[in-house]
């Protein structure tokens, strides 16, 4: 089995407070291993629940794979409903996301986002989420996140991971940027899914395939075709998601020119007076502000018209993997 090389070439790895965090790391991941350990006592739903889950904290591209995996799922006709935890401020739940009623903070973006493409419930206690969309006739239930919550049964994992990032320095929390061990997170998962272009899908298989213990899938994101011509455009584009480097890169990759790039944490709420100061700013440079489509859900209403957005899709090079273990757990 080949030695990730990042273990030995990430800057992390070299880093002496990843070394010094280690043994922290080693106990968030004991904690984990522990939490997991529980997943028999989970309940068991009347209908698949399938996990789109990680093992890196941050954005690996979950969401996109959940709204991907829901068209493909509508699409042979069956009733899909998601179940998200929502995120910090929204409501306890089990609610079932509306687009025209809800607003982000009520909810959180990547609920109200998913809930265009398919009825998406939140709740704080993810069996009740997961009962109410039972409930409400789903055939599927698409749970967002969750691989380390032992509350619900899984009948299939789906493990998304950004190909450019990898495993980083392959440590736990505090010390990298895992929430368990990689071998530990693959011998649980059915599929890993990996995010990037073709490149990095190969620098992946070489650093990481060692450690892949089950079917693996790679993807990328896509931008929509829109009709939109940003050949020369001068933008400043904003992003608050996990990875907003990949956003920007996206943006300059359409042919914009891209004159200032503004990254924001993840789920940052997208106030009046930042709103305005990035308006000031993008007017200084005669650029047009640009941001994600989860970042657009959290605009004032004030700026919807005022914000361009790219939409991307995900776009598997290979559905067989996802397909083939589907049609097993529909045939159970």
């Amino acid at each position: 089995m080949r030695t990730p090389s990042y273990w030995f070439t990430s800057p992390d790895s070299l880093d002496w407070r990843a070394r010094l965090l280690a043994p922290l790391g080693w106990l968030y991941g004991l904690g984990t291993a522990r939490r997991v350990a529980r997943a028999g006592s989970g309940y068991h739903a009347s209908v698949p629940v399938i996990c789109i889950g990680n093992i890196n904290a941050g954005g690996t591209g979950k969401t996109p794979t959940t709204i991907a995996l829901a068209q493909r799922l509508i699409s042979k006709g069956i009733e899909v409903h998601i179940v998200s935890r929502g995120h910090r401020g929204s409501e306890e739940g089990p609610l079932r996301v509306e687009e025209g009623r809800h607003k982000a903070d009520q909810v959180g973006d990547e609920p109200l986002l998913m809930a265009a493409f398919a009825p998406t419930w939140i709740a704080r206690d993810r069996v009740k989420g997961v009962k109410a969309a039972e409930d409400a006739g789903a055939e599927i239930i698409l749970m967002d996140d969750g691989f380390q919550n032992p509350s619900v049964h899984k009948t299939l994992s789906i493990v998304v991971v950004d190909a450019v990032k990898g495993f980083g320095n392959a440590r736990c929390i505090p010390a990298g940027p895992l929430r368990e061990p990689v071998r530990a997170g693959m011998k649980r998962a059915d599929i890993l899914l990996s995010i990037g272009h073709s490149r990095a899908q190969a620098k992946f298989v070489q650093d990481w395939g060692g450690e892949i213990a089950c079917p693996h899938s790679s993807a990328q994101l896509v931008p929509l075709q829109t009709g939109m011509d940003w050949q020369g455009m001068d933008v400043l584009a904003f992003a608050g998601i996990g990875l907003p480097d990949k956003f920007f890169a996206t943006v300059s990759d359409l042919g914009a020119n891209l004159l200032r790039a503004e990254a924001l944490a993840d789920h940052q709420p997208l106030t009046e007076a930042l709103m305005k100061r990035l308006e000031v700013e993008a007017a200084a440079l005669g650029a047009q502000l640009v941001t994600t489509e989860k970042d657009a859900v959290r605009l004032p209403d004030s700026f919807r018209r005022r914000v361009l957005t790219v939409p991307v899709r995900l776009e598997l090079l290979d559905w067989d993997v996802i397909d083939g273990a589907i049609a097993e757990i529909m045939a159970d």
